[in-house]
C-alpha cells in the first residue's frame, strides 16, 4: 500500500503541488466567469471546480488533468435557470452525473478514436481563440494602467523562468503584480470587484425541488445535453493530455470518474462540470504529473476562497488576464498552423471548420460535431470515387 501510494501520489510532490496551485490562478477566474453565464452566484461555479478536482484525484483515469466548472456547459444551463431556479440545476447536474457514469460503464469512450486528429486540434485551438476573446471584455473602460500590468505579468511569465524554475513563473507574476498594485495605488479592477466571494465551506444540499416524474422530464434534456458535451470535452482533453505526457488511460473510467464527480457537485450546491484544457495544459507544462497535482488544485482553490478570500479579492484582473494570454498562446497548435500546407487539404478543411464554427456559435460541442460530419462526407466521397479517377 504504501508502495502504491509512493507510486501514485508521492513520486512528484513539489512539481505537482506548485503546478496544482498554480493552476488556480486561472480557476478562479473562470469558475466566476462561468457562474455568470449560468446566471447563478460565483460560489456555485468556485463549489463545482473544487468537488470535481478533489473527488477526482482519486476516481479519475488521467492524473494531472484538471476538471471544474466549464464555459461549454454553462451555456446550456442559462435557461433552465432562469426557467426553473438554480434548485433545478442542482437536481440537473445529481443526473448529469447518473448519466456520464453509465456513459462509461457501457465503455462509450471507444467513440473517442473515430474523433479525426484535425478536428482535436481545431478543437483546442477555438478554445485558445474564445479564451482570448473572453478576455477583452475586461478592458472596457480602463486605462493604459491595466495594459501595462498585463504586459507585465507576462513579462515575468516569460522571463522568470531563465532566473529560476523552482517556483512556475505565473504563481510570481501575479504575487508581483497585486503587490505593485496594493503598493502604487490607483483605480484597478480586482477579483473582489468582479464578484463577491463567500468565505463558506461547501456544505451538504439536497436539492430542494420535486422528487417525482415531472421534475425528471424537465431536467432530462438538459441533463442529456450535459452528459454528451461533458464527454466530448473531457475526451479530447484526455487525448491531448496522454499525447503530451506519453501515456494511455482508460476513457471508460474517465467517463465514470466525471460522473461520479458531477454527482457530488450536485449534492454540494455546485453545477455540472468537466475536464478544462487550458487549465489541464498549464498544469502539465509546470511539472503537474500525478494526482497530487489535482487534489492540490482542489484543496487549493478551497482554502483561497475560503481562508484567504480577501487576499484573493485584491488580486487584479489585469494579472489574471496576463495569465489567461499566456495559456491562450501555449494551448494554441501553432505547429499545426505552420505545417498546414504540407499536410492534406482535407485536413485543413476540417480543422479550420471546427474552430471556426465553435468559435462563431460559442459551443465547442457544435464545432466538434460539423468537424466530424465533414469528415465522414469527406470518406464517403473517397469511398464512392472510382478507383482510376484524378
Amino acid at each position: 500500500m504504501l508502495q502504491r501510494l509512493k507510486g501514485v501520489w508521492l513520486f512528484n510532490v513539489r512539481a505537482d503541488v506548485l503546478a496544482g496551485l498554480t493552476a488556480t490562478l486561472a480557476l478562479i477566474p473562470d469558475s466566476i466567469a462561468f457562474s455568470f453565464i449560468a446566471g447563478v452566484n460565483p460560489m456555485v461555479g468556485v463549489y463545482a471546480s473544487v468537488c470535481m478536482l478533489i473527488v477526482l484525484s482519486v476516481f479519475g483515469a488521467r492524473p494531472a488533468m484538471l476538471s471544474a466548472a466549464a464555459g461549454s456547459m454553462a451555456v446550456l444551463m442559462t435557461s433552465l435557470v432562469l426557467n426553473h431556479g438554480v434548485e433545478y440545476l442542482f437536481a440537473a447536474t445529481l443526473l448529469t452525473g447518473i448519466l456520464q457514469w453509465l456513459m462509461g460503464v457501457l465503455k462509450m469512450g471507444r467513440w473517442m478514436n473515430y474523433v479525426p486528429h484535425a478536428v482535436v486540434i481545431g478543437f483546442i485551438n477555438a478554445l485558445a481563440i474564445l479564451i482570448f476573446l473572453s478576455q477583452l471584455k475586461y478592458f472596457h473602460g480602463e486605462s493604459w494602467w491595466m495594459g501595462l500590468i498585463v504586459v507585465g505579468t507576462l513579462a515575468i511569465i516569460y522571463l522568470w523562468p531563465k532566473v529560476t524554475k523552482a517556483i512556475p513563473s505565473p504563481l510570481i507574476a501575479v504575487t508581483a503584480m497585486t503587490v505593485l498594485t496594493l503598493f502604487l495605488g490607483g483605480a484597478m479592477t480586482t477579483v473582489g470587484d468582479i464578484a463577491p466571494l463567500t468565505a463558506a465551506w461547501p456544505t451538504l444540499h439536497i436539492p430542494q425541488v420535486a422528487w417525482n416524474l415531472q421534475t425528471l422530464f424537465i431536467i432530462l434534456p438538459y441533463s442529456l445535453s450535459l452528459a454528451i458535451v461533458g464527454y466530448f470535452e473531457t475526451l479530447l482533453t484526455q487525448n491531448l493530455i496522454d499525447e503530451r505526457t506519453g501515456t494511455v488511460t482508460s476513457k471508460e473510467k474517465e467517463m465514470k470518474g466525471q460522473g461520479i464527480a458531477n454527482f457530488v457537485s450536485g449534492w454540494f450546491g455546485g453545477m455540472a462540470g468537466c475536464a478544462l484544457v487550458a487549465e489541464s495544459v498549464i498544469n502539465t507544462k509546470l511539472g503537474g504529473r500525478g494526482r497530487l497535482s489535482n487534489l492540490a488544485a482542489g484543496v487549493g482553490l478551497l482554502l483561497l476562497i475560503v481562508a484567504f478570500g480577501k487576499v484573493v479579492a485584491l488580486i487584479p484582473m489585469a494579472a489574471l488576464i496576463g495569465v489567461m494570454l499566456m495559456v491562450c498562446y501555449e494551448i494554441f497548435d501553432w505547429k499545426y498552423v505552420w505545417a498546414m500546407r504540407r499536410k492534406p487539404k482535407s485536413d485543413g478543411v476540417i480543422m479550420v471548420m471546427t474552430a471556426a464554427v465553435s468559435v462563431v456559435t460559442r459551443d465547442l460541442a457544435k464545432g466538434v460535431a460539423v468537424g466530424v460530419a465533414i469528415h465522414l462526407i469527406m470518406l464517403l466521397y473517397r469511398s464512392r470515387k472510382p478507383a482510376n479517377a484524378v
